[in-house]
């Protein structure tokens, strides 16, 4: 139970930028897939 309290309390803490985080993870995400299918174009 320690561990889910743990998630839970970070997830509170961080709920200002949590969706700026998903955002910035989504986009790292796209570029890499851009990146590496970049080549096939080339």
């Amino acid at each position: 139970m320690t561990t889910i309290r743990q998630i839970k309390s970070i997830a509170n803490r961080a709920q200002d930028t949590l969706l700026q985080d998903a955002i910035g993870m989504a986009a790292l995400i796209v570029m890499l897939f851009v990146g590496l299918s970049l080549p096939s174009f080339v």
